[in-house]
C-alpha cells in the first residue's frame, strides 16, 4: 500500500509501497478516505527537537483522518449494536492513545494521561491507504458527517474544548489565531451565541477566510487596533472570554490588556519558547487563565459531532477553511501550500 514515511532522521518524506497492516487485539483497520496536515507534521517534516524525540524512520506520519472500518481485530466487540464496531462503518479516530492505568485515566481524565501515545507520531499514523487504531480510539461518524468533515475532527475538537471552556452566550469574545483552529473557534463562537466575536491575527489571507463566516469581525492588529472597534459592537468595557490560539507572546500580551476585569482566558496555542507577561495586571484585574490541550475524550467528540450535525449553517462554514485539496502523489505541493501562510486547512484524498 502507498504510505507517506520518515524514511531517515532529518528533513523530508517519502511516499512508498509498504506492507499494509493487520488488526491485532483491541484493534480495527481502517481505509483512509481523507487526511488533514496538521503544524505537528510540518514539525515533523523539518524534523526538529520534537520529531528526533518521537518519530522513528520509517514511520508513517499523519494523524487527522475519515475513513471505513475493514477489518476487526480479536477482542473487539463486533455487531450492530449501538455500541458495536463492525465492517462498513464510517468513523474518525481519537489520536491520544492512553495509557489507561496512571492516575488520571483511572479517574476518567483520559485526555490528561501522562503516557500518552499519538498515532502519527509516536507509531504509523494515517497517511496511508491503511491505518491500524485501537477500538477505543474510533469514533464512529453519522452519515451527515461527509470525509471532509469527518477528517477534520482532530482540530475541530480542539477548537470546541477551548471554546467551551466558559459560557459564550452573550458574550464579547476575543480569538486571537487566525489559523485553522481559531476560525473554527471563532465559528463556534459566534454559533454559541456569543454577542460579538473578534478575530485577531496579522494574516491578511486567514481572515479573509475568517470574514466569510458570519458574527465573526476579523481584525488585522498589524494595522488596526480591536478597540477602534468598541463602539461598533457596542462594547466599552473589554472582552469576556478571550481564546488564544496563535502561542504568540504579542497576541497573549494584547488579550491580557483588551480583556475586561474578570475575564476568563483559555490557551490552546502553544509559544515556541517562554517569554514573560504582565502578572501585574493578570493579578489586579483578577483574571482567569486555563492551559486546553487536545480533546476531552469523549465528551468533546459528543459536542463536536452534535454542533455539526444539528447546523448545516455551521457544517459549511467549518468546511469553508479547508482551502487545498491534493493527492498522496502531490504531498510535496500540499506541504508547501500548508507552509505558505495563505492556506485554510489543507486535505490529502486517499480514496472514495
Amino acid at each position: 500500500m502507498r504510505a507517506l514515511v520518515k524514511p531517515t532522521e532529518g528533513p523530508g518524506f517519502e511516499l512508498r509501497d509498504v506492507p499494509e497492516p493487520t488488526a491485532g487485539h483491541g484493534e480495527v483497520k481502517i481505509r483512509v478516505m481523507r487526511a488533514g496536515l496538521c503544524g505537528t507534521d510540518l514539525h515533523i517534516q523539518s524534523w526538529d527537537d520534537f520529531a528526533a524525540e518521537h518519530v522513528k524512520p520509517g514511520q508513517t506520519i499523519g494523524h487527522e483522518f475519515y475513513g471505513e472500518i475493514v477489518e476487526i481485530g480479536p477482542g473487539v466487540a463486533q455487531g450492530n449494536g449501538r455500541d458495536e464496531l463492525h465492517v462498513g462503518l464510517r468513523v474518525s479516530v481519537e489520536g491520544h492513545v492512553v495509557c489507561g492505568r496512571c492516575r488520571n485515566c483511572r479517574a476518567g481524565r483520559r485526555h490528561m494521561c501522562m503516557r500518552p501515545v499519538s498515532i502519527g507520531v509516536d507509531r504509523d499514523g494515517a497517511f496511508a491507504d491503511y491505518v491500524v487504531v485501537p477500538a477505543a480510539n474510533v469514533w464512529v461518524q453519522p452519515g451527515t458527517i461527509d470525509p471532509e468533515l469527518g477528517a477534520l475532527f482532530d482540530p475541530l475538537g480542539n477548537a470546541v474544548h477551548t471554546a467551551f471552556q466558559y459560557p459564550l452566550t452573550a458574550q464579547d469574545v476575543l480569538v486571537t489565531g487566525a489559523g485553522p483552529i481559531g476560525i473554527m473557534a471563532a465559528a463556534i463562537s459566534a454559533h454559541a451565541g456569543a454577542r460579538n466575536t473578534v478575530l485577531t491575527d496579522i494574516n491578511e489571507d486567514r481572515l479573509k477566510l475568517a470574514g466569510a463566516i458570519d458574527g465573526v469581525v476579523p481584525v488585522n492588529v498589524a494595522n488596526d487596533d480591536p478597540r477602534q472597534h468598541f463602539p461598533g459592537l457596542g462594547m466599552t468595557e473589554g472582552f469576556d472570554v478571550g481564546l488564544e490560539m496563535s502561542g504568540s507572546p504579542a497576541a497573549l500580551t494584547s488579550m491580557i490588556d483588551l480583556c475586561n476585569h474578570g475575564a476568563k482566558i483559555a490557551l490552546l496555542g502553544i509559544p515556541a519558547r517562554p517569554f514573560a507577561i504582565d502578572w501585574n495586571a493578570l493579578i489586579v484585574r483578577m483574571l482567569t487563565v486555563k492551559g486546553v490541550y487536545g480533546r476531552q475524550m469523549f465528551d468533546t467528540w459528543y459536542q463536536a459531532t452534535y454542533l455539526l450535525t444539528s447546523s448545516e449553517k455551521l457544517r459549511e462554514q467549518i468546511r469553508s477553511i479547508i482551502t487545498h485539496r491534493f493527492a498522496p502523489e502531490q504531498w510535496e505541493d500540499a506541504f508547501e501550500a500548508a507552509r505558505s501562510g495563505k492556506s485554510g486547512k489543507v486535505i490529502l484524498e486517499w480514496s472514495n
